[in-house]
C-alpha cells in the first residue's frame, strides 16, 4: 500500500494501527496536524475512520473520486469516506448481512456533511434501473427537506443539524436501493423560541420569507424582512453571507415536487410555518382588573385562519389554563410572564409535531411497496455534544446520547477485543482506557440518577426550585455528585 502512495498521501501515518507510540496522545494529534496540514482530512484506525472538518471545499468528492473507490480494497487508497460506504456496501452484498454506519463528534465536525457524501455515493455507484430512479431521487432530495426543518446556524457551524436522524437505506438481492425509512430524534424545539447570539432559528423561516413568492407571502400574512419576527432576530444574525437563503428556498421546493408532496400538503405546511412566526409577535397587556388581553387582534386573526381553528378558543387557550375537577372545569386566568410561557410553549408543540408529520411524510414516499427480504445499511447521523454556559433540558438529553454511544464504542472496540484476547489466550498488554459507564449511571441509573430525580420532581406538589433538586441531587448521587456542573451546567 506504501508504495502505490504518492508522496502527498505518505504525509503522517495514514492508519494509526501503524503509529510507533500509539499510546501517545500527543503522538495522536501530532499525525492529525501533519495530514491536516495537506489537506489530508482523512485517517484511519484500523477500520474506524477519523475525520477533521476543513469547513471548505477540497474537491476530493467527484465523479472521479467515487470511481477511484469502488470496488476497491478497504486499504488499497487513502483514507476517506467513500471508503467507509464501498466497505459497507460491498460486505453487505456478499453476506446479505445489514450493516451500519455510526456517524458521531461534535457539533461542528462535519456528520451532516459525512452522511450526505455517503447517500450521494451509493446513490452514484449502486447499480440502477430507470424504474427505481424516483426511489435513488427521493432519498437524495429528503435531504434537503429535512436540513431546512431541522438545522440551523449556530456558532460552530451553518448547518448545524438540531435533531438526530437515523435513515435506513434499503437494498434488494441485487444490491439496488429500492428505499428507506427515516426516524428523527428530539428535534431541538426551544430553538423555535429563544436563539443565542450569533446563532438563528431553523432555516425554513428564513428560506420562505426570503425565496417564497409574493402571492405565498401575501396568503401567509408575512413581511419580506426577518427582522419582523421575534423569533427570528433574538440571535441578531438574520442575514447570513454565507447562507443563500433564496437559493436553498429553490432547492427545497424542487425536493418537495420529487418526494410526493401535493398543493395542499405544501399549503398547509407553510400556513403552520407562518402561524409560528405569528405567535411570536403576540403582544400581551394587563388591563385595569388585572386581566390578559390581546390588543392588537391582527397576529391571533392570522393564526386562527391559518390553523383553522377558531379565535375565540385561540385566544382563551393563550391567557388562561383549564382545570379540571371531577366534572367540572374552571378557567384561570394567566398573568403576562405565564401567558408567554404559554405562548412559547404552543409554538414549541405546533412546530416539533409539524416536524414528526414531515418525517413521516418523506417516509411515506421512500416505502418500498415490494415487501420481499431487503437488506439494509443503516446511517445514523446524531447530533454533537456541546457544553454551553447554561445547558437546557434538551441539550442535557443530547450530551446524554452521546456519552450512550461513547459507552457503545468502548464496548464493542476495548472491552469486547480484550475478553475475546483473553478467552483465546493471546499475550498482550491490557490498554487503559476511561469508562464513561459511571457519567451514563448518574444520569440513568434506577431511584437516584439524573432523570428519576427529575422525574420526582415532578411530581412534588407545589413549585420545586432549582435548589431543592440540587440538594436532593447530591444527597443521592453521593459521590459522584461533582459530575453535576458537567452534565447540566452551572
Amino acid at each position: 500500500m506504501e508504495g502505490a502512495l504518492t508522496a502527498r498521501d505518505k504525509v503522517g501515518v495514514q492508519d494509526f494501527v501503524l503509529l510507533d507510540s500509539y499510546t501517545s496522545e500527543s503522538a495522536f494529534l501530532d499525525n492529525l496536524r501533519k495530514r491536516f496540514r495537506e489537506n489530508l482530512i482523512y485517517t484511519y484506525i484500523g477500520t474506524l475512520l477519523v475525520s477533521v472538518n476543513p469547513y471548505q471545499e477540497l474537491g476530493i468528492y467527484t465523479m472521479k473520486q467515487m470511481e477511484l473507490y469502488q470496488g476497491v480494497n478497504f486499504f488499497e487508497l487513502p483514507p476517506h469516506v467513500y471508503a467507509i460506504a464501498d466497505n459497507a456496501y460491498r460486505m453487505m452484498c456478499s453476506e446479505l448481512n445489514n450493516h451500519f454506519i455510526l456517524i458521531s463528534g461534535e457539533s461542528g465536525a462535519g456528520k451532516t456533511e459525512a452522511s450526505k457524501k455517503i447517500l450521494q455515493y451509493l446513490a452514484v455507484t449502486c447499480p440502477m434501473t430507470q424504474s427505481l430512479q424516483i426511489a435513488r431521487d427521493r432519498l437524495l432530495l429528503s435531504n434537503p427537506v429535512l436540513e431546512a426543518f431541522g438545522n440551523a446556524k449556530t456558532l460552530r457551524n451553518d448547518n448545524s443539524s438540531r435533531f438526530g436522524k437515523y435513515m435506513d437505506i434499503q437494498f434488494d438481492f441485487k444490491g439496488i436501493p429500492v428505499g428507506g425509512h427515516i426516524i428523527s430524534y428530539l428535534i431541538e424545539k426551544s430553538r423555535v423560541v429563544f436563539q443565542n447570539h450569533g446563532e438563528r432559528n431553523f432555516h425554513i423561516f428564513y428560506q420562505l420569507l426570503e425565496g417564497g413568492e409574493d402571492d405565498l407571502l401575501s396568503y401567509l400574512g408575512l413581511v419580506r424582512s426577518p427582522q419582523a419576527y421575534l423569533y427570528l432576530t433574538q440571535g441578531r444574525c438574520a442575514k447570513v453571507t454565507s447562507i443563500n437563503d433564496k437559493n436553498d428556498w429553490k432547492t427545497v421546493v424542487k425536493a418537495f415536487s420529487i418526494i410526493d408532496f401535493n398543493e395542499t400538503d405544501l399549503e398547509n405546511l407553510f400556513g403552520i410555518v407562518a402561524s409560528v412566526l405569528h405567535l411570536g409577535n403576540i403582544h400581551f397587556v394587563e388591563d385595569e382588573a388585572g386581566c390578559i388581553t390581546i390588543p392588537d387582534q391582527s397576529q391571533i386573526r392570522w393564526i386562527a385562519k391559518l390553523l383553522g381553528i377558531h379565535l375565540s378558543a385561540l385566544e382563551e387557550a393563550l391567557t388562561y389554563r383549564k382545570i379540571e375537577a371531577k366534572s367540572e372545569e374552571v378557567l384561570c386566568p394567566l398573568n403576562i410572564d405565564l401567558s408567554v410561557y404559554s405562548r412559547d410553549a404552543m409554538a414549541k408543540a405546533i412546530y416539533g409535531r409539524t416536524f414528526t408529520w414531515l418525517v413521516n411524510k418523506i417516509n411515506g414516499s421512500l416505502a418500498n411497496k415490494d415487501f420481499t427480504r431487503k437488506t439494509v445499511i443503516g446511517l445514523l447521523d446524531i447530533y454533537g455534544f456541546e457544553v454551553f454556559d447554561k445547558n437546557g433540558f434538551e441539550q442535557f438529553c443530547i450530551n446524554y446520547c452521546n456519552e450512550k454511544l461513547q459507552q457503545l464504542l468502548i464496548e464493542m472496540t476495548l472491552k469486547a477485543e480484550q475478553i475475546e484476547y483473553e478467552l483465546e489466550g493471546i499475550e498482550w498488554e491490557p490498554i487503559q482506557y476511561f469508562n464513561n459507564k459511571i457519567i451514563c449511571d448518574l444520569v440513568e441509573e434506577k431511584h437516584k440518577g439524573i432523570i428519576s430525580i427529575l422525574d420526582e420532581e415532578c411530581l412534588r406538589p407545589g413549585t420545586p426550585t432549582d435548589l431543592s433538586f440540587l440538594e436532593k441531587l447530591e444527597e443521592k448521587v453521593g459521590k459522584h455528585a461533582h459530575f453535576q456542573t458537567y452534565v447540566l451546567g452551572p
